[in-house]
């Protein structure tokens, strides 16, 4: 073998080792992340080390009354069936405040093309002076009208302050623009916007426009300022408006206390582990290849 071939073969042999190195460094580092991520996923940091709770009661097909459970999606489009609901549950373990209150929707695609379309940042922002909603299709108008807020992705409500983000509502809903028209024709949603208050005030409607990519999502609702202890019962006053029964979704409120990563949440954690251990397996897998067939 000439100097050259061996210069050549320690190329080869550096270039091999360098790459399972590589996959080897991003093991190391992501897999201990992903361990200390599921960890705050699960663990408060606060001076009681308590852990993450989280309470999930659905509620959509409980809160229809027994005689009407047989065609629960002609009840639920019934406007003059009352849809007031009340739930209540325990609280089991010590929930230190803030608590987070969300609503939870399954099978629920709203990131899907034609709903993702389904708005106009400019009518948003603008108001009524801004007419091109061509992409609004189906719910564009409503007694010859334009519907504002248009599209499919405001259909639904809940009330709630203090959720938005700050960069929403002071520069994407318009400060001077005003619901008009909106769920008086065919089309009904869950709950109504208010006609007098402006876009950039209704932090409910902000919230629901955020597009979700996953078909199970939660949307926060608002906070609760206390803390609840072991034992407490909470009771809940909801309107069991929005259908979900056309297209088998389920609905759920969702209470849960936050971590220094927000809340219950293992997916981030997971992606660390998953793609730490990808790696020390393709190194691991470099490294034997290099070994059984030397060249």
């Amino acid at each position: 073998m000439t100097d050259t071939d061996r210069g050549r073969s320690r190329d080869r042999e550096s270039g091999f080792m360098s790459v399972s190195l590589i996959f080897l460094f991003i093991g190391v580092i992501f897999i201990p992340v992903g361990l200390v991520t599921l960890r705050a996923s699960h663990s408060a940091i606060a001076h009681s080390l308590a852990l993450v709770v989280e309470i999930v009661k659905r509620y959509d097909i409980g809160c229809v009354p027994k005689p009407f459970r047989i065609n629960k999606v002609s009840y639920i489009q019934d406007d003059s069936i009352p849809k007031n609901c009340s739930l209540s549950f325990k609280v089991p373990k010590y929930m230190k405040a803030p608590i987070d209150i969300y609503y939870q929707l399954d099978n629920y695609y709203q990131n899907h093309r034609r709903y993702i379309k389904s708005r106009s940042d400019q009518q948003l922002l603008r108001g009524r002076k801004y007419h091109d909603t061509i992409t609004c299709h189906p719910v564009e108008f409503s007694n010859d009208q334009h519907i504002l807020p248009w599209g499919d992705r405001e259909e639904l409500k809940v009330n709630r302050k203090n959720i938005a983000w700050k960069s929403d509502w002071e520069h994407k809903f318009g400060k001077n623009v005003y619901p008009f028209n909106f769920q008086n024709g065919t089309v009904i949603g869950g709950g109504k916007l208010k006609p007098r208050i402006p876009l950039s005030d209704q932090e409910d409607l902000i919230v629901w426009m955020h597009t979700s990519a996953l078909p199970s999502f939660q949307k926060l609702y608002g906070r609760i300022e206390m803390d609840l202890d072991v034992d407490n019962v909470v009771v809940v006053h909801l309107m069991n408006n929005y259908n979900t029964f056309s297209f088998g979704g389920k609905k759920k409120l969702v209470l849960s206390t936050t971590s220094w990563l927000g809340g219950k949440n293992d997916f981030l954690g997971l992606a660390y582990v998953f793609i730490g251990s990808s790696s020390v397996t393709v190194a691991v897998f470099i490294t034997l290849l290099h070994l059984l067939s030397p060249r």
